[in-house]
């Protein structure tokens, strides 16, 4: 039988899956097979709405999920499916910088001046990006800014943004293989990542920054039509169990096990101050004010051009 699953993230665990699949056959005798699809998380949404047939979705944003419960995919209440409110795996945002540091970027406030060259991918086709922007927006008003402060921030930074890449991937391929700009806005887990794999590479992880949530779903439509609910199920349980957690924490990401947190708190930088999207109001408000059409972030471009 085979499971369809729709990943944002351009690197999974190599061993997540072949695990699963050894349980399953040990529990149920029954042989499974894993299509896998990675892509940008807005992309990956509007492929399985226009007929791309996931049966398991983890995407970066609640609000991508969101659109495939309003295209009657995904049935509401999805959130309350999984443990944690279905987030799977955690990040935070950094700033990759070249090699001995050369423009001194130590802070998201040091990316408005003059002279720094900022490579970030486009909100309005990145899931990435939007969490770039808001790690933006909160080093402001998370310590005293008000949101005309903010907006001149941001609007300088992406002033300093001459190109928006559609996707994280295609960013870090301009900065890393291209060579363009001064600095790289991207996950830290794929600057740890990037890091394992022998990239030589540096980064800062700012003191105040946004908790990089990223949620799993069961695609309820699609399941029921494969007959593959209770194996895409048990698939998104196995992902929270501790082993799997240990395996995302080797590619970089924050774990949501408890105990695996504790076990790999080492591991990663302690922050001063973190906050979520729920702070900013949740993702439908944030949608709104920030990144539809006409909203804060094409005030932004406007100023820019």
């Amino acid at each position: 039988m085979n499971v369809n699953f729709i990943f944002e993230f351009c690197i999974w665990s190599p061993q997540i899956i072949p695990k699963f699949i050894k349980q399953w056959k040990k529990e149920h005798n029954q042989n499974i097979t894993f299509n896998q699809s990675y892509d940008g998380s807005g992309s990956q949404t509007i492929a399985v709405i226009d007929g791309k047939e996931a049966d398991v979705v983890h995407l970066s944003l609640a609000l991508d999920i969101n659109k495939l419960v309003e295209a009657g995919f995904i049935q509401p209440g999805w959130e309350k499916e999984a443990p944690n409110n279905a987030i799977v795996t955690k990040s935070l945002d950094a700033i990759a910088i070249r090699e001995g540091n050369p423009k001194n970027i130590k802070t998201w406030a040091d990316l408005a001046r003059d002279g720094v060259n900022v490579v970030t991918p486009d909100p309005r086709s990145s899931g990435g990006a939007r969490w770039n922007f808001l790690s933006l927006w909160g080093s402001v008003t998370k310590t005293g800014g008000n949101e005309n402060q903010a907006i001149d921030f941001i609007s300088k930074v992406y002033k300093n943004a001459p190109l928006l890449p559609k996707t994280a991937r295609n960013a870090t391929e301009l900065f890393f293989n291209d060579n363009k700009g001064d600095v790289l806005l991207n996950y830290e887990n794929e600057m740890i990542l990037l890091a394992k794999n022998g990239k030589k590479i540096s980064y800062v992880v700012p003191d105040v920054n946004i908790s990089i949530e990223n949620p799993v779903a069961v695609v309820d439509k699609n399941v029921d039509k494969h007959g593959t609910r209770a194996i895409a199920e048990a698939f998104v349980k196995f992902i929270y169990t501790p082993d799997s957690q240990r395996e995302f924490t080797k590619l970089g990401f924050r774990p949501v096990d408890l105990t695996v947190t504790k076990e790999t708190e080492g591991n990663f930088p302690k922050i001063k101050t973190i906050f979520k999207a729920e702070d900013l109001g949740g993702w439908n408000k944030i949608q709104q004010k920030f990144f539809d059409e006409g909203a804060i972030f094409d005030k932004i471009r406007a100023k820019k051009s």
